[in-house]
């Protein structure tokens, strides 16, 4: 592995060691272990097509069993609700309650994290976040996996006119809401060549 390949693994593996120990914390204050924490993370900015229980398992990368089980505490503790879609009556939809966007609301989730960003200048930061989207994408294509993209980045999202926005996809309307949440089906926009 080059120098710089190796260096972008030792950062991603030791932030993501501190965000899982800092959802640790906070999740058991309420009990809850941090992939419960990220489902709801998750759930609470899903569009409709990505709320299903197969969905939030491509997401996290975890087997069928494992979220199963944490969509059924998450279930029984009154932090999501399932809906039997009002189409497709096989499918299940997933939503916070009230108790599980209150439970987002009042948990410190990464006030360290928020921190250490503040403390980086505008400019630096966008273009690590530049980075950091290009490195994960590439990750995510090359793996065969889904992108799970914001609505507004996606190659399927058509700007109709103000404030007008239809999945191209579906031929469904979206609200503006719908287009800054997380899609299953987004796919990347090509890169404009200069």
């Amino acid at each position: 592995m080059d120098k710089n390949a190796a260096q972008f693994l030792e950062l991603a593996d030791r932030l993501g060691t501190l965000v899982r120990g800092n959802l640790r914390g906070v999740g058991g204050q309420s009990g809850l272990q941090p992939v419960h924490l990220q489902a709801l993370i998750y759930l609470s900015s899903a569009n409709r097509y990505s709320n299903t229980p197969q969905a939030l398992t491509d997401y996290l990368g975890l087997t069928k069993g494992t979220v199963s089980q944490s969509l059924l505490l998450l279930h029984a503790r009154g932090l999501i609700e399932r809906q039997v879609d009002g189409v497709d009556k096989r499918m299940v939809r997933l939503a916070l309650t009230e108790a599980g966007r209150q439970l987002l609301h009042d948990s410190p989730l990464l006030p360290e994290w928020t921190q250490a960003v503040a403390h980086i200048a505008p400019q630096r930061s966008k273009i690590a976040l530049a980075v950091l989207r290009e490195l994960l994408l590439t990750l995510q294509l090359s793996a065969g996996k889904r992108s799970f993209g914001v609505c507004n980045t996606c190659q399927h999202n058509l700007h109709e006119g103000p404030r007008s926005y239809r999945c191209g996809l579906t031929e469904e309307k979206l609200s503006l809401a719908e287009t800054r949440q997380i899609c299953r089906e987004h796919l990347p926009r090509e890169k404009r060549r200069r």
